[in-house]
């Protein structure tokens, strides 16, 4: 079993390496620490069930915060389905719909980048929110540096377009 406690000792390296990390991309979707844990320990029990097939282990790091981001989107969106359903039915109450963040301008910060294409929206947070430069995006994204600029153009020119009202000093609504 030489090779089992081997591969159990890289797993649990790599993953003390990345695991704030892996905690601040599942936030950054989220927004909400409860389910960014729950995202962050589900990505941790599935790689570590998948971490023998993984080829490369210098390659861990991108391959985790792919595989968080993945299931933070999916929780993201399954909330999403579920408040749908529970508007339909007339469930959801004030409480939980006065959930949005106080400053307005963060949360309309917020749904802009919401509203982003996936792979905008992950450039944009790595880069932008988590700090990363596009060297460290690109290789936690697995593309090349270039495509890493263009997305972050793209992102930024999006944002600027849907929160143009910010500047002038008018409400969206």
């Amino acid at each position: 079993m030489k090779i089992d406690d081997d591969l159990a000792r890289d797993f649990d390296g790599l993953l003390v390496e990345c695991s704030s990390l892996a905690f601040r991309v599942a936030f950054s979707v989220l927004r909400h620490r409860q389910d960014a844990e729950d995202v962050t320990q589900e990505a941790f029990a599935r790689a570590h069930t998948k971490f023998r097939q993984l080829r490369d282990r210098q390659r861990f790091r991108s391959w985790l915060v792919r595989m968080v981001w993945r299931m933070a989107l999916d929780r993201r969106r399954a909330d999403r389905r579920r408040t749908a359903r529970e508007l339909e039915r007339g469930e959801l109450n004030a409480a939980s719909a006065a959930g949005a963040a106080p400053d307005e301008r963060v949360a309309m910060l917020w749904e802009a980048i919401d509203a982003l294409p996936d792979k905008l929206r992950q450039a944009i947070v790595l880069a932008s929110i988590e700090g990363h430069d596009v060297t460290e995006v690109a290789a936690l994204l697995g593309i090349p540096p270039g495509t890493v600029k263009s997305r972050l153009f793209l992102a930024r020119q999006r944002l600027k377009e849907q929160l143009q009202w910010m500047n002038t000093g008018r409400t969206a609504r």
